[in-house]
């Protein structure tokens, strides 16, 4: 029984340690802040961690209770009309939500697909680590480890639980052994060799986030290929060799990848069966996100007269805004949204291919 309260101890201690390390945040990139100097809202938050507001807002729906433990908190009434006087606020609206630096970093900690957040965690996890190496090697509290080990365990599981939410009861097994299988074989000795030997930590941690990026690819590997979770779960490079996956599928020949040269807005250029010029343009959106006019009137230009295409794709993960469909069709290009996208990825063959 003490021996537990006592592990319980040690991981609400180093929870709390990190959670007061704010200055991580200022480290990655500048928090603006409004005029008192210690609180933020939901705009500068999502502005901050360069996500869509709707982000911020579902993730605050899915832990409001943990984040209102860690300051944040919405005003209203009397109480939000003393906010705004002193702090030269002016705001119209019946309430304001504001999340403090330590609530900031806690979205940091519970946010995902944010290149800002995974900045600021491996600024937390370098500082932590150098913060428990001691001057002279010696040999951690295997107590300590274990208790660490059990609070990587809880929060891997949590992770894991949310990549596949969509995924059978078996698929999310196999992933959770995993995870928990390669952090047995490899963190908790590599935790113990950092503390030993101080001159080893870099080399060390390297190996830590080489075998991390090996589970993020076996977890990638599977997912269903030609769903829309797992197109979203690509990188922008592995959307575009997708796409010309298909176009070879569908009878395209000379499929070549431009995006590391001057490519003037066209990614992927080709020939279709028949000989046809074919320029693709791919873009890697959120799915709430919209593709402009403007992106489709550049594409338009660049695809009409420097590659002088006689078909022209312009693909999405996202939706396209009304003004860019309408451009799109008086000027010959094929559209494809995103349930286009997961159609033609199922099989189907977009009619622009086929042979006239």
């Amino acid at each position: 029984m003490h021996g537990a309260r006592r592990s319980t101890a040690r991981i609400a201690d180093a929870s709390a340690s990190v959670a007061e390390r704010t200055e991580a945040l200022d480290k990655v990139k500048a928090l603006c802040a409004l005029p008192d100097g210690l609180h933020v809202t939901t705009p500068m938050v999502a502005e901050y961690f360069e996500v869509g507001i709707k982000a911020i807002k579902s993730l605050i729906h899915d832990h409001r209770e943990e984040l209102e433990a860690s300051g944040y908190r919405v005003l209203t009434g009397t109480e939000l009309g003393s906010f705004k006087e002193p702090s030269s606020l002016h705001r119209h609206g019946r309430h304001l939500a504001l999340f403090t630096r330590r609530t900031v970093l806690n979205v940091a900690m519970l946010l995902r697909d944010s290149i800002v957040t995974r900045q600021v965690r491996t600024y937390l996890l370098d500082a932590e680590e150098s913060h428990r190496i001691p001057k002279a090697p010696r040999l951690v509290d295997n107590s300590v480890v274990h208790s660490l080990v059990e609070w990587l365990d809880e929060r891997i599981k949590h992770t894991v639980a949310e990549q596949l939410a969509q995924q059978d009861r078996r698929m999310a097994r196999v992933a959770e052994d995993t995870v928990r299988a390669v952090v047995g074989r490899t963190v908790v000795p590599l935790l113990n060799l950092a503390v030993a030997f101080a001159g080893e930590q870099r080399r060390e941690v390297s190996e830590i986030r080489r075998e991390l990026g090996r589970i993020d690819r076996a977890l990638r590997a599977r997912m269903p290929t030609g769903g829309m979770a797992a197109m979203d779960a690509m990188t922008w490079r592995e959307l575009e060799d997708h796409i010309a996956g298909l176009c070879r599928r569908d009878g395209c020949i000379s499929v070549a990848n431009t995006s590391s040269n001057s490519d003037l807005s066209a990614d992927l250029i080709g020939r279709t069966v028949d000989g046809r010029t074919l320029v693709v343009q791919c873009k890697h959106f959120a799915p709430h996100r919209r593709v402009e006019s403007g992106d489709m009137q550049k594409f338009v230009g660049m695809a009409r007269v420097e590659y002088e295409a006689d078909v022209a794709l312009f693909v999405t993960t996202a939706t396209f805004t009304t003004a860019a469909m309408d451009l799109a069709v008086r000027n010959g290009v094929t559209a494809v949204h995103r349930r286009l996208l997961e159609s033609w990825s199922a099989g189907t063959r977009l009619q622009v291919l086929r042979r006239p």
